[in-house]
């Protein structure tokens, strides 16, 4: 719904903003397997035929959801359970990465400092998020940011709790972690919970999310980012406990908005209505976007499956030809290509076709 605060074209924007964020957190599972063109196929198929629905009948008032009345502040369903139900539905169908389950891809980042500045600016950006979702600048908005910020700190300490359990290290990823499932959990609940009920949902989702990532291992998927049990599930835990904390007075410190509340406020048949968001989101994002990868699957062009030769390489080379590091030797993956060994078997080669390479992979 648009507000009378701000004009048509400013609302139009921001929405979509949400548009065009949610597919790209679902294709985050492809993970070197899948060819770019038919990706922007399947974006744009998918967020016609998933998000879109979705969307509307959370937010529309004419919506299935809105009318049983759903309680969806900023995109609980449409944006976390969409997207991370497509992501579980994407790991299915393209199958495991090469080499999956060896050493070869032993869970590294690829550099925590990038990990720890992606976090800030989705963090800093969810702000957007949730106080944006107010659509005016109120004590509605300023306490969703107030919210959305305690949430993720109190979820970013309980995940790297539950990681030093393991590892008996404080780690950074690991906090980094639990922020992101902790945002997603508050994300739905920002418009109609307080300060108090955030701190539950942040260890509720930091606790819950983290054995999550166990799931790919027990149904022996091959989700490499956990994006299902960040936003999958972590939208889930959201959208439950939000029946469970929601405040008819939250709601109202915008001045005008009228809710029943939740079971604060005695309303208990609103956790159904909750849950029955939560399975309608997982069920129509998982159906059809099966549905949308299987039709593309046999149309010829749009298969996303990259080829064997393509994931060894890495899409980088094989579909941009364009690399992060080019000073990175990549021939490991292929096999060794110039090789003490055959430089050795070769004596025509000399250094000026081989330049020596330094321990870095820089050409001296």
């Amino acid at each position: 719904m648009g507000s009378v605060r701000i004009p048509s074209i400013v609302f139009c924007v921001y929405q979509l903003m949400f548009a065009a964020i949610t597919p790209m957190l679902a294709v985050g599972a492809i993970a070197e397997r899948a060819t770019l063109g038919p990706i922007m196929v399947f974006i744009f198929v998918w967020s016609t035929l998933v998000y879109d629905p979705i969307a509307n009948w959370t937010w529309n008032a004419n919506g299935w959801s809105f009318k049983l009345g759903g309680l969806d502040f900023a995109g609980g369903t449409p944006v976390h359970i969409s997207s991370g139900t497509a992501a579980l539905a994407i790991s299915i169908y393209l199958g495991k990465r090469r080499g999956y389950g060896t050493e070869r891809l032993a869970y590294k980042p690829h550099n925590s400092s990038y990990v720890v500045l992606g976090t800030a600016l989705l963090w800093f950006g969810w702000f957007g998020f949730n106080g944006g979702s107010a659509l005016s600048a109120n004590m509605r908005a300023a306490n969703a940011c107030i919210i959305t910020n305690l949430a993720a700190s109190v979820a970013g300490v309980t995940w790297m709790l539950w990681d030093y359990r393991l590892e008996k290290k404080w780690s950074v990823v690991g906090f980094c972690s639990g922020a992101i499932v902790g945002l997603v959990a508050i994300t739905p609940a920002s418009g109609f919970v307080g300060p108090h009920a955030s701190v539950a949902f942040g260890v509720v989702a930091g606790t819950v999310c983290n054995f999550a990532t166990k799931l790919k291992f027990i149904f022996g998927y091959d989700d490499p980012l956990d994006i299902f049990a960040s936003h999958g599930i972590g939208g889930m835990v959201g959208n439950i406990l939000t029946a469970l904390f929601a405040q008819k007075s939250v709601a109202a410190l915008d001045g005008f908005s009228v809710i029943p509340g939740g079971w604060p406020d005695h309303n208990w048949v609103q956790l159904g209505y909750q849950i029955a968001d939560c399975c309608a989101g997982f069920g129509y994002s998982l159906v059809m976007t099966t549905v949308i990868l299987w039709i593309m699957h046999f149309i010829p062009g749009l298969r996303l499956r990259a080829s064997e030769e393509a994931e060894i390489v890495g899409i980088d080379d094989a579909e941009m030809g364009e690399f992060a590091y080019d000073y990175v030797g990549i021939d490991a993956d292929l096999g060794p290509k110039d090789t003490e060994m055959q430089r050795a078997e070769s004596p025509a080669l000399t250094e000026k076709d081989h330049p020596p390479v330094a321990p870095h992979g820089e050409r001296q």
